[in-house]
């Protein structure tokens, strides 16, 4: 882990220039280039506005605007599924990098993730700007954001390490993680609350590393609860994330000599 970070950071300037240039590369070719990063997430998100709130007219959840209460969960979302579906491919999209003997090719997922992370803070922004709007302005809860903000990131760092690494082997792991991702959107209360689930089958609901940050998410905006009050949910989460960051870090390692064979 101590080299890792060591390798990060000595590596930092060719981090920031791999970074800058997929993030242009995705959008290379559009009129709009890299503009559409923030222009389809906010059409998406005032699609959903106009929906469920001009539309369906949905009632308030716990007294609070039902428009924030879904942007605050569906904004981490979006990082979420972004980041992972395209660290998948890092490794792949950049096979000529791989026989490369002085590069760290475990740093090609982490590209894919700050890459992910500049929108993100983007729409971060964006979403202090819709709770101002609405009359509830910044507290000292807000901050908390920057601290689920780095527990997704390690979730999702040991995640990539594990499917960008497998998926050179077996290539349907790309269209899995896709469908697993369709799936998670619905399972994770983002668009419901918890408390619509029948109490006996509520654990189910916590068991998914997500829900810990759409609540944390919410918590801070909303709610106005710091992480530790839930001690036992913040146990979990970072038990599950370490098994995780640890897992992916093994199996990079252990198939990292054989990546530019079989690519």
């Amino acid at each position: 882990m101590l080299g890792f970070l060591k390798a990060i950071f000595q590596n930092r300037a060719l981090l920031y220039s791999l970074t800058k240039n997929d993030f242009k590369q995705r959008y290379l070719g559009s009129y709009l280039g890299i503009l559409w990063a923030f222009i389809q997430p906010t059409i998406t998100i005032l699609i959903f506005w106009f929906v469920f709130q001009v539309g369906f007219k949905a009632q308030p959840v716990d007294n609070f605007p039902f428009i924030l209460w879904l942007i605050a969960g569906i904004i981490p979302w979006f990082f979420f599924a972004d980041a992972l579906a395209n660290a998948t491919n890092s490794i792949v999209e950049n096979s000529f990098l791989v026989k490369k003997v002085l590069f760290r090719v475990s740093i090609l997922p982490i590209i894919k993730l700050f890459s992910a992370l500049v929108v993100h803070l983007f729409f971060i922004f964006f979403m202090f700007t819709m709770f101002m709007v609405y009359g509830y302005w910044p507290n000292i809860y807000w901050i908390q954001i920057f601290y689920y903000l780095g527990a997704i990131f390690i979730l999702l760092l040991g995640l990539s390490w594990i499917s960008s690494s497998i998926v050179i082997f077996f290539k349907d792991i790309g269209q899995i993680v896709n469908m697993i991702l369709q799936f998670g959107f619905w399972l994770t209360p983002i668009f419901w609350s918890l408390s619509m689930v029948p109490q006996k089958y509520q654990f189910l609901i916590k068991l998914n590393p997500l829900f810990y940050i759409i609540e944390g998410y919410r918590n801070s905006l909303i709610y106005g609860k710091w992480f530790w009050e839930d001690f036992t949910l913040m146990a979990y989460f970072w038990s599950v994330t370490g098994v995780i960051f640890v897992l992916g870090a093994v199996t990079f390692k252990r198939l990292r000599p054989h990546f530019a064979d079989v690519l």
